[in-house]
């Protein structure tokens, strides 16, 4: 059984991934919906900044969060002048490592099926008077919904599995930014390998459903329409 600093290492894991999920939606969805409609270079140089995190290292980008987060760094008399030292080694911080790692995972699959939906449907919400607004929220939303389903699904896991990225910017605090990923690290490094088995086992059964998940609501989807 996972010891109780463990549990708080799930805890912490969960409220973390939920966080971070709901920012990457928020986020994600106009920079999708932008990067689907426009074909700007500006556009081009926005999508491959956003995707640099598929290709870098996580402990470099880790590196650089921090250093731009940390009380030195570009950030630093912005977040004093709000009253806060440092986001670096903090729930807050690695939330938004988790989010900048993510991004990419999150906004693919919504641009994605914000393509796929074409222009046919909102050219005829335009003719029957719908406002911009009322065609993004009545048309284009429903019909991705499979690309916001793997979207949050994607994002979610990703930020449940991440190592590198959490551990440069959280560190590893026990009841504070001590996560599943930094706890098997921690059992291994102690030769606890019976401890880091149970929670390596538990993320890779969490990771197939998660991928299953996903290939099975798509297939359903397809098959309805």
């Amino acid at each position: 059984m996972p010891a109780e600093q463990d549990w708080a290492a799930l805890r912490t894991t969960l409220a973390l991934a939920s966080t971070a999920t709901v920012i990457l939606i928020g986020i994600a969805t106009p920079l999708a919906w932008w990067l689907a409609r426009s074909r700007s270079i500006v556009a081009h140089v926005v999508g491959t900044l956003i995707s640099l995190p598929i290709v870098l290292p996580p402990t470099v980008l880790g590196f650089y969060l921090l250093i731009i987060m940390g009380p030195q760094g570009p950030l630093g008399p912005l977040l004093r002048y709000f009253g806060i030292q440092t986001f670096a080694f903090s729930f807050a911080g690695m939330v938004i490592g988790s989010v900048v790692h993510s991004l990419p995972f999150v906004v693919q699959p919504i641009q994605n099926s914000f393509v796929a939906v074409g222009k046919k449907h909102i050219e005829a919400a335009s003719t029957l008077g719908a406002s911009p607004v009322d065609r993004f929220f009545t048309v284009v939303v429903p019909l991705a919904a499979p690309g916001f389903l793997t979207a949050a699904t994607l994002g979610f896991a990703h930020v449940v599995g991440e190592f590198g990225v959490i551990l440069m910017i959280g560190g590893n605090i026990p009841g504070k930014t001590r996560v599943i990923s930094t706890a098997i690290f921690d059992h291994v490094e102690s030769m606890q390998y019976e401890q880091a088995h149970t929670l390596a086992a538990g993320i890779v059964l969490f990771s197939a459903t998660v991928l299953l998940t996903i290939r099975l609501v798509n297939s359903t989807i397809r098959k309805e329409r």
